[in-house]
């Protein structure tokens, strides 16, 4: 008797590996895709500014910095012009009175990208292939920090406020 299962129990296992193998899977694929752009962004802004203080008129080579905060995405390349109100390209600009008395002086300034009277200027040349007379930089997809420098030849001009607005180019 146990000859006759060993055998049901084959021809059973033998119909049941038939029936699987008539069995038929069809396959193909796709793909997720995805474009990621170049981006920057800028945050200058009064946190920026560059505030040189209260000078006597004889205070001659007054200087001073801040910084500007770059972001741009991993391995981008990316180049900063700054340009003067002015819009003189060679980064010098001139800081005019803001107490509306018809104060008609105009102090000269230079935007640096190093500190000191001989410092490197900074201006507006920068493309999106060039740093010209601009900083050039590589995104790293965090916030990267560039230091502004201005110096003024010279205080000797009539007492007020003076002030004037630097527009920030990123060419990437």
């Amino acid at each position: 008797m146990q000859r006759a299962i060993t055998q049901g129990t084959l021809a059973l296992a033998c119909f049941a590996l038939a029936g699987a193998a008539g069995a038929t899977t069809v396959s193909d694929t796709f793909q997720v895709k995805m474009v990621i752009e170049n981006s920057c962004t800028i945050a200058a802004g009064t946190a920026s500014d560059i505030d040189l203080g209260t000078h006597p008129a004889t205070d001659t080579n007054i200087a001073g910095s801040n910084t500007i905060t770059v972001n741009c995405s991993k391995t981008t390349p990316y180049y900063i012009g700054l340009a003067p109100s002015n819009a003189d390209t060679g980064g010098a600009g001139v800081l005019s009175s803001t107490s509306g008395g018809g104060n008609t002086d105009q102090v000269p300034y230079q935007l640096r990208q190093t500190a000191g009277t001989a410092g490197t200027i900074w201006g507006d040349t920068a493309t999106a292939t060039a740093a010209g007379n601009g900083m050039a930089g590589t995104g790293t997809g965090a916030d990267q920090t560039n230091t502004v420098y201005v110096t003024v030849p010279s205080a000797d001009y009539t007492p007020d406020s003076y002030a004037d607005t630097v527009t920030v180019h990123i060419n990437f």
